[in-house]
């Protein structure tokens, strides 16, 4: 077929003929043999750019999940059992890191880069180290088998294929596209997180009991993992929701777990568990688990608009455990979805107090301060948090709100502008931009 000297949207037939052939240039160069299959796989990603996707994302998931537990002992315990597995991977030279997050919905999650988290909330469901291990494990798998990374070079290959006709033409028609960073840091947890095939979790599934025997532990810690995830996939607990939307659960993955522990891994059986050492070391997590699951439920009760519900819920968990990070920023929030700025203050300046060098509470904070109209102490907080943990667009666009509060109008202005290079789409860049022309900075 014959291409037209002039192709869609003003994109001119060199330009399309050099958009097919970087797709074709995709196909032929973006090769490379899977580290645990040994088998050639599409990969336009090289290690360097996991492990640069990984330190610019992580750190903004971990931060939405409150930071890492302050329980220094428990954050080692974590760290120990993850690095004793990494040695055992196909992918030893990673610079893995292993972490236990504040958040009390039930998940783990692993970066491409090799950073991975297990939130409190799971650890409360786990009875053994190995279960651990293999909690830990099937996330290792999914960095060795360069699960991310695979899906992430299927999408660049697609952009150039299919939307590079977009990127081409967005000068010609007028049209942008928002730029993930617009989504970090937002109130909710799980922005970054990837969401895996039931193929990839099969695979993690087989890498972690794999991982997990040469590490020493028993099979059974896979088993009895797999045993209390499909519990929870058929009681369909709120907590749960973000851990089955990014690993999909099924009966199937249970009995594959005894199938391979009865006979692929047979002869490890009888290697260690570990209980006691696991009861030890979670010890302190498991004395408030009546208030983590208090909290849990009052996040339910947010998210179904049940805002009554949740205060009542999230004061009894803070009856128990009245220095928590968590739950005061979750009754910070609760405040302010109820109109009450004031509250909500009291809330986030304890949570401040109580984590000073987690920086969710500064943002928390400063939106706080927008509502009660302390333009100047919000952009102060909005400061803090950009230092702390720079490459978030919303703290832009709240700081300059801030200034617009404090009649800096010159300066907000400059913060709208930066705010939207980066994002343009949502009500926040639909503000923006009214203002912008309200005060003759568009033409």
């Amino acid at each position: 077929m014959r291409i037209p000297k002039r192709a869609v949207n003003g994109v001119s037939r060199r330009q399309f003929l050099i958009m097919t052939s970087m797709a074709a240039t995709g196909l032929a160069l973006g090769c490379a043999t899977n580290p645990v299959t040994g088998k050639s796989q599409f990969m336009i990603m090289d290690e360097k750019q996991e492990i640069a996707i990984d330190r610019q994302h992580s750190p903004h998931q971990f931060s939405s999940d409150y930071g890492t537990v302050q329980n220094r002992n428990l954050q080692d315990y974590i760290q120990t059992t993850g690095k004793k597995l990494a040695s055992n991977t196909h992918r030893t030279q990673m610079p893995y890191n292993f972490n236990c997050v504040n958040a009390n919905y039930v998940n783990a999650y692993a970066f491409p880069g090799g950073s991975i988290a297990c939130t409190r909330g799971i650890l409360l469901e786990l009875d053994n180290e190995a279960q651990l291990a293999a909690l830990l494990g099937h996330e290792l798998g999914h960095v060795n088998a360069r699960h991310t990374a695979a899906s992430m070079s299927k999408a660049q290959l697609a952009n150039i294929a299919v939307g590079g006709l977009a990127i081409l033409t967005s000068v010609a028609v007028g049209s942008t596209v928002g730029n993930l960073a617009g989504q970090l840091g937002q109130l909710g947890s799980g922005a970054l997180l990837a969401s895996y095939s039931r193929d990839n979790e099969r695979q993690a599934d087989h890498l972690g009991m794999e991982y997990i025997t040469r590490s020493g532990y028993g099979p059974e810690g896979m088993v009895g993992l797999m045993d209390m995830l499909n519990s929870m996939s058929r009681h369909k607990a709120g907590a749960t929701d973000l851990l089955f939307a990014t690993h999909p659960m099924s009966s199937e993955r249970y009995k594959t777990a005894v199938n391979e522990a009865t006979n692929d891994f047979r002869k490890y059986k009888g290697q260690a568990l570990h209980r006691d050492r696991y009861m030890d070391n979670t010890a302190g997590l498991r004395r408030i688990r009546g208030a983590v699951k208090k909290m849990q439920s009052g996040e339910e009760a947010m998210g179904k608009e049940k805002y009554d519900d949740a205060e009542a819920l999230l004061n009894q968990a803070l009856a128990e455990v009245p220095n928590d990070y968590v739950g005061l920023l979750l009754m910070a929030k609760c405040q302010l979805v109820r109109k009450k700025p004031g509250e909500a203050e009291r809330y986030v300046e304890r949570a401040k107090q109580v984590y000073p060098n987690e920086p969710q509470a500064y943002h928390i904070s400063g939106i706080t301060g927008i509502h009660n109209k302390k333009y100047q102490k919000a952009y102060e907080d909005f400061s803090v948090y950009e230092r702390r943990l720079p490459g978030n667009p919303n703290t832009v666009f709240f700081k300059g709100l801030s200034l617009e509060g404090m009649e800096k109008i010159e300066d907000a202005a400059l913060a709208y502008q930066t705010y939207l290079q980066q994002v343009q789409q949502g009500q926040q860049a639909q503000y923006a931009n009214q203002r912008l022309n309200e005060w003759g900075y568009r033409k």
